[in-house]
């Protein structure tokens, strides 16, 4: 039974401290549209995600409406396209991501991911022709996703593919750059990728999963960071505690929207992402709940500790808290999506290589760090290798989304808006990593992979 103090708690969390839904996200199989020809292919994946999904985001405000709780995004998620697309030609895996747009804009969600591949240890001609359209797909549309998983603890790195992400990825900023290089901000690159993150932009629907699956995404930096400021003088245990119940209370309400909103869509339910994830709005950042626990700023001694005892705890907390956990579940720490971590960024105490070892503990990796616009394709390649072996030798889940802002440098700033928010240019090391990337090949995975 639910107490009148606990319905006061959770419309002050609401109302004063930023807690949401962040994503509500509904994942589609497109294995049942393959077509060899493309011109039938987008008409059957418009069809079915416009059936499936045409209801979503009234069903999404009429929740939030009756129940009071902020539902920000409803999104799509489809197979991965690359595996559902065979003999496709550059032009004809363009003709797809304009369906993939048609599709988003007509159900009206702000993002359809699923634009992807899965390479991490070879690469089909479809799975290249896919990559190789993504520098135009992403320029000419606004709510198409991409992800690329080029790693597995499993299979190791597919050094190849990485050199090819970097490349890519410099193409996809000098494609958009009129607009500070939004491309990238759509474009992520994964190792241990999971097949159920409701969370763009690397969200799709595995193979794993059914025809068609309701994930959710919870978030609440704020209530976080509220709940130990009202303990200054808790020990770092008594603060893993607040922690834990803190999350469990905002899964449990992530728990009760995915369950209203498969009743009313008569869809499955996947799972909850428990991931802390933040927004520019002040009071709503991972790095000031860092900073609660005692760190003056940032990024100084003492980060990546305090992010461990976070990103666990939240892990425990929310658990409890939901039938299904799954997605990314932990801590975000997306530079251009954090009021504290662009002001960190901006003061110099948050490095690159700073943010680099805070991934070792927490759940996603590099997310939408600027880096200056003429940084080399290799430099970009070689910040993937580092990120990716990171979630190899950890056997985690890590990622890259870096955006080289292209006529900018350190010092200046990209802008994107909403909730992709804006970031400080990033130094990165000058010294070349041309030859190491150049030699491609793979790295095999690590001996602790082995357990068959």
């Amino acid at each position: 039974m639910l107490n009148r103090r606990d319905i006061l708690e959770t419309i002050k969390m609401i109302d004063e401290e930023h807690l949401d839904i962040r994503t509500v996200t509904m994942g589609i199989s497109l294995f049942d549209c393959v077509d060899r020809d493309v011109d039938a292919f987008c008409d059957r994946v418009y069809e079915k995600i416009t059936r499936l999904a045409g209801n979503l985001v009234a069903t999404g405000d009429a929740i939030a409406r009756e129940y009071g709780i902020p539902i920000i995004n409803k999104r799509v998620a489809v197979t991965p396209i690359a595996l559902v697309t065979p003999g496709y030609s550059v032009e004809d895996m363009l003709k797809v991501a304009h369906a993939l747009e048609r599709a988003a804009i007509t159900c009206g969600i702000n993002f359809v991911g699923g634009y992807s591949a899965l390479v991490h240890k070879m690469a089909t001609q479809s799975d290249l022709n896919l990559i190789k359209s993504l520098p135009r797909a992403l320029k000419e549309t606004s709510r198409v996703c991409s992800s690329i998983n080029v790693a597995t603890t499993k299979a190791g790195i597919n050094l190849d593919a990485v050199k090819l992400m970097g490349e890519i990825i410099r193409e996809c900023a000098e494609a958009t750059a009129e607009a500070d290089s939004i491309g990238c901000a759509k474009l992520v690159v994964f190792a241990n990728v999971p097949e159920d993150n409701p969370f763009m932009a690397g969200a799709f629907h595995g193979v794993g999963e059914g025809e068609c699956v309701i994930n959710v995404g919870v978030s609440g930096p704020g209530v976080v960071s509220s709940a130990i400021a009202k303990h200054p003088e808790a020990d770092i245990t008594e603060i893993a505690d607040i922690v834990k119940k803190t999350a469990f209370k905002i899964t449990r309400m992530g728990q009760m929207v995915a369950n209203e909103a498969c009743r009313r869509l008569d869809v499955p339910f996947g799972i909850v992402d428990l991931s802390l994830a933040p927004t520019p709005a002040v009071g709503d950042s991972v790095a000031h709940i860092l900073e609660e626990m005692g760190l003056e700023r940032c990024g100084t001694h003492g980060t990546t500790a305090c992010l461990a005892l976070l990103n666990d705890a939240v892990k425990k907390g929310g658990t409890m808290a939901s039938s299904h956990v799954g997605g990314l579940s932990g801590a975000f720490i997306p530079v251009s999506e954090d009021a504290g971590m662009i002001r960190a960024a901006g003061e110099g105490v948050l490095t690159l290589d700073k943010l680099e070892a805070m991934t070792a503990v927490c759940s996603v990796g590099l997310d939408m760090i600027a880096i200056p616009g003429d940084t080399p394709a290799s430099t970009i390649s070689a910040i993937i290798a580092d990120e990716i072996s990171i979630g190899v030798i950890n056997n985690k889940t890590t990622a890259v989304r870096v955006i080289p802002a292209i006529g900018k440098d350190v010092g200046e700033s990209v802008a994107f808006g909403g909730l992709l928010g804006e970031a400080p240019i990033m130094p990165v090391h000058r010294e070349s990593s041309e030859k190491f990337i150049s030699r491609g090949g793979r790295i095999p995975a690590p001996i602790h992979s082995l357990r068959n």
